[in-house]
């Protein structure tokens, strides 16, 4: 049986939705998915194999995932008198509703599906990384004739090389100014084919200013840009040692060839890259190269701590923010826990692993992670713990700078806590309200003259942004640009599931229910008195009464509020402004971002079934090679016949008709 997971939460295509999502553990080998079970009865079924399972709370959701060399004991383990549990798990198990299991070919499997499923349902009792998803990446797509240097926010399995991930998106950009100057790479997307004496277009204000080598007016060969991309990618690896001995190589040959301008150039970058060599720490003796981590906690927040040590020097670090590492009742998980599951995490995501990381103490499944790291970098990795010497200095120094990083995070979240505390008591006021609001939803409608009109809702909990429980909606039963029947009809789909008896007899809704079943403090729309009256209309046609509403204008800030007669102004530097504008703004872009997929979607589909030959089902197989219209555009004749069902006629066709003036 082919594994998938239901899940109910911030997807579907209108907002309310269960995704249904494969989810493959990375390697060979079959899973089979078995329905939830409850009772310690229900483990008689549970097959002594390797695999992952997923603890769910009354309401359905994630709270767990865990990983087992054997699932039925280990999942017998959690069906013990809670004073015989360890106090995280005994809180976890206080919220325990039921189980499922994924069975696994193998335990390194299982761990790496344990990692897929962590990132996705962001398990309450879990310990792991914080917003990892924004971290990005520098990508050199190598199946490009003239490869560019850009941002990915992802690492994709393509032809593609990724460095990362950083946590730090302000200094990936300054990275790429910096080696685009130190080594020119082109920046634009124009297609490039790699044909001696190509011109496409004219050239850009980057060939002027030395940032471009032009390859797009033939100015300069293939092997010689990929010469500049290669040395790029020795920076990356933090190989600079070598980097200086082949500009230094090239540069003396250069100055005996009497090709002055060349080796002036090349004494120029030389000399920018032996800045930046002098700059690093000496780290150890010899030409190790080694990952070294560091964990620590202070004040409520939880960092890890990574240096990257190449040929014996540090060339960069990053840290991360941990969650989950605390129970309900505060109760903190071993460090060695902590750093287990910090450790796989981050190199579940890693695009380069050295033949060394050193830990500050031993990790559970020490071997099984190694075995692991081993099988995706190609090469043997271990996983150590130094003693004494120079290498535990350097844990030492990664550990003391994961200290300061914790306490500095603990120190910007408890000013960003205050901040909304005012704001909240503040608002209260101005509004009130019974209570300073915790909750906020705030609602926006997009669309183009009623065309692909879609509604969105985001939540503000404390202030902060709630990206879990944001919900978008197409709009079903409005025809023209009507905005206040739009709004309208997405209130009331969210809030008839405040109704106890429907979300009592949901039936296959039930994911609906108890991803709406939250009772805001304030809802918040965007707009004046005829939004403010929608939502009104709303509530009393769901029975629900007792929430606070308001409509924000954008032209003045007026706030509009039910029984006043004129609108509200705050002053402009008022923090509980502020914060109205921010839940405002959020809808706003949540729903013009749905809007603008749903219309580029459309485009795109569009343009590929007005080309003959091409119907719903090559159309798919089209997008799912390629990923987008702009990579079909790219790809050869050639590619295009990898396609299932695409001879080379029709994909002849497919390309005449994506370059009509090719």
């Amino acid at each position: 049986m082919e594994g998938s997971i239901d899940h109910g939460g911030g997807g579907g295509k209108d907002g309310e939705g269960e995704v249904t999502e494969s989810l493959e553990p990375g390697g060979a080998g079959s899973e089979e998915r078995i329905r939830p079970a409850r009772n310690p009865e229900d483990l008689a079924r549970v097959p002594e194999r390797p695999g992952v399972y997923l603890m769910r709370d009354p309401g359905g959701q994630v709270i767990y995932v865990g990983k087992a060399r054997s699932l039925r004991p280990r999942l017998r383990s959690y069906f013990q008198p809670p004073a015989a549990l360890p106090p995280r798990t005994a809180a976890m198990m206080a919220r325990f509703q039921s189980f499922e299991y994924i069975v696994t070919s193998s335990e390194v499997e299982a761990l790496i599906l344990e990692s897929n499923l962590i990132k996705r349902y962001k398990p309450h009792y879990n310990i792991r990384i914080k917003d990892d998803k924004n971290y990005p990446y520098l990508r050199i797509d190598l199946g490009d004739p003239f490869p560019r240097l850009e941002i990915a926010r992802s690492a994709a399995r393509d032809d593609a090389r990724y460095y990362g991930p950083y946590t730090d998106s302000g200094a990936v950009r300054e990275a790429i100014k910096v080696l685009r100057r130190l080594f020119p790479v082109r920046s634009c997307r124009k297609r490039l084919t790699g044909e001696p004496g190509e011109v496409v277009g004219r050239p850009c204000l980057n060939r002027h200013i030395g940032l471009c080598p032009a390859p797009c007016q033939g100015r300069i060969g293939r092997e010689e840009y990929r010469e500049n991309i290669r040395r790029i990618g020795l920076f990356l690896e933090g190989k600079q040692e070598d980097l200086v001995r082949q500009l230094r190589r090239e540069m003396e040959q250069a100055a005996a060839d009497l090709n002055f301008e060349y080796a002036a150039r090349l004494r120029d970058q030389l000399q920018a890259v032996e800045k930046v060599v002098q700059r690093q720490q000496v780290a150890s003796r010899g030409t190790d190269d080694l990952d070294v981590v560091g964990l620590a906690s202070a004040e409520g927040e939880t960092a890890a701590q990574v240096f990257f040590v190449r040929e014996g020097k540090v060339v960069g670090r990053e840290h991360f923010l941990l969650s989950g590492e605390r129970s309900v009742d505060g109760d903190l998980a071993g460090e060695a826990e902590i750093l287990g599951a910090f450790v796989k995490q981050f190199y579940h995501r890693a695009t380069r692993f050295p033949p060394a990381i050193l830990l500050p103490l031993e990790i559970p499944e020490r071997d099984l992670v190694e075995r692991w790291l081993s099988e995706a970098a190609g090469h043997a990795v271990r996983l150590r713990v130094p003693r004494r010497g120079a290498k535990r200095s350097l844990v030492s120094m990664a550990t003391e700078n994961a200290l300061l990083a914790a306490r500095e995070i603990a120190s910007i979240q408890e000013r960003r806590d205050a901040r909304a505390r005012a704001a909240a008591g503040e608002l209260q006021e101005a509004l009130a309200l019974p209570a300073p609001p915790r909750r906020i939803e705030a609602y926006d409608i997009s669309n183009l003259q009623g065309r692909e009109a879609v509604g969105s809702m985001v939540v503000l909990k404390d202030g902060e942004p709630a990206r879990d429980a944001y919900a978008r909606f197409k709009v079903r039963t409005v025809e023209g640009a009507d905005d206040f029947a739009m709004l309208r009809e997405v209130l009331t789909r969210r809030f008839r599931y405040l109704d106890p008896a429907r979300r009592e007899d949901a039936g296959p809704d039930h994911r609906k229910a108890l991803r709406f079943q939250a009772v805001p403090d304030l809802v918040l729309v965007d707009g004046g008195k005829g939004q403010l009256g929608s939502v009104l209309r709303a509530l009393a046609e769901t029975g629900v009464a007792g929430i606070p509403v308001a409509a924000l204008a954008k032209e003045h800030e007026e706030i509009h509020l039910p029984g006043r007669p004129g609108p509200l102004r705050l002053r402009p530097d008022s923090p509980a402004l502020h914060l109205l504008m921010r839940a405002r703004d959020e809808a706003h872009r949540y729903a013009l971002e749905y809007h603008r997929g749903l219309r580029k979607g459309k485009a795109v589909r569009s343009v590929l079934l007005d080309i003959p030959g091409i119907g719903k089902q090559r159309r798919r197989a089209l997008l799912k090679h390629f990923g987008s219209l702009e990579r079909i555009r790219q790809a050869s004749r050639e590619e295009i016949t990898q396609i299932a069902g695409i001879g080379p006629e029709l994909a002849g066709i497919i390309f005449t008709h994506l370059h009509p003036d090719h």
